[in-house]
């Protein structure tokens, strides 16, 4: 598995969730972000997906997409 994602907080207090493989999807690791900081994450045997809350960039192999921001 190589993807990776690169996540970009365009605030304060962004939280990235790790959520598992297999048949019971759980949570695996979490991080906060402020304003600036930069987290590269990489999916692997043991991380299927990422959420992600608060306004950030994401650069993925497909391109750049933008969080929605909170109102």
């Amino acid at each position: 598995m190589d993807d990776y994602i690169v996540i970009k907080a365009l605030e304060n207090g962004v939280n990235i969730i790790g959520l598992t493989r297999g048949p019971d999807t759980k949570f695996h690791h979490t991080e906060k972000l402020d304003r600036g900081e930069v987290y590269i994450a990489q999916f692997t045997e043991i991380t299927s997906a990422v959420k992600i809350n608060g306004k950030a960039e994401i650069y993925t192999k497909h391109g750049k997409v933008m969080s929605d921001e909170r109102k």
